[in-house]
């Protein structure tokens, strides 16, 4: 089910399947989300939870058990129930079933609140702990923007700009998803902007960047500086990927709380780089920021 909120000038709508922001209009009908046509790729915003990115051979340790589970979790596939709601936000809960404590046998709440603001929105996870053992947890958003916003324009018209100047190697993924400890992707040599160009994504498949000096980074036109900004800094690592080898018209800006499995890593939940543990009780907040840019 979708619900539709407004402030201002914009329009929003999320739906209850996936949790999901999956419509911004400005006031002038600008669409920013991606539309998920299948012909490119089928979403539009999903949240990434328990896990982010893949698991190695889709398998996971927790307690000394194995579980498997798809890729980014299961919270993008499960049907979330409206918990708050206003004229310009709204609040969804996601708690455990029969389905995922077969995957991930813990209880919690995932709550995601999409809240419009004058300039934008913010999306905020809160995740609680309800059980009595500690919960080892990733999260993570995979929000897609239209990319190009206007008619007549290119992806290749547009930038990635930091706001800091970064000296950073990308972290780079494997055919099989799993990320690759010793062989290095696509870096940022003293830069503060990556131009956008789709034979990187073919190579490259997702830029997945660690510890960057910057907060936030924009998506905008080389020319007019119309597009978006995304504050990311309440998470470690940021990811941009497109679908490689279809020139979409989209690119994902993502902030992570975690990342897919590397070629290394022990198969361990709780030794997932970023992995956060919440202790019976607690509960964790993280908020991403997008502010539009060139109204």
């Amino acid at each position: 089910m979708e619900l539709t909120f407004q402030k201002g000038g914009l329009t929003a709508r999320a739906d209850t399947l996936g949790g999901e922001l999956v419509s911004l209009r400005d006031q002038w009908g600008t669409e920013y989300i991606w539309n998920g046509d299948p012909a490119y790729w089928s979403g539009r915003n999903p949240v990434l939870f328990p896990i982010v990115g893949g698991l190695k051979n889709g398998r996971v340790d927790i307690g000394g058990r194995t579980y498997e589970m798809a890729r980014h979790g299961f919270a993008r596939r499960s049907e979330f129930v409206i918990a708050d709601s206003g004229e310009d936000f709204v609040e969804f809960e996601l708690r455990e079933r029969m389905g995922t404590l077969r995957q991930y046998p813990f209880f919690f709440s995932l709550r995601v609140r999409h809240q419009l603001c004058t300039d934008g929105f913010y999306t905020q996870f809160t995740v609680t702990n309800p059980g009595t053992v500690p919960m080892p947890f990733c999260i993570g958003a995979h929000t897609a923007f239209r990319c190009p916003l206007g008619e007549g324009e290119r992806f290749e018209d547009y930038r990635l700009v930091f706001d800091q100047t970064e000296d950073a190697v990308s972290i780079l993924p494997g055919n099989d998803g799993v990320l690759l400890h010793d062989r290095p992707g696509p870096a940022l040599e003293h830069t503060d902007t990556i131009r956008l160009d789709h034979a990187v994504f073919d190579a490259a498949d997702t830029l997945i960047y660690e510890g960057l000096r910057s907060k936030s980074v924009r998506l905008c036109h080389k020319d007019t500086d119309r597009g978006v900004r995304v504050d990311f800094s309440e998470f470690p690592m940021v990811a941009f990927w497109t679908m490689p080898g279809k020139e979409a018209p989209y690119i994902c800006i993502e902030p992570w709380q975690g990342c897919a499995a590397f070629d290394n890593e022990s198969g361990r939940f709780e030794d997932k780089p970023h992995c956060l543990t919440l202790a019976p009780g607690e509960s964790k907040s993280l908020r991403y920021t997008v502010t539009l840019l060139g109204e």
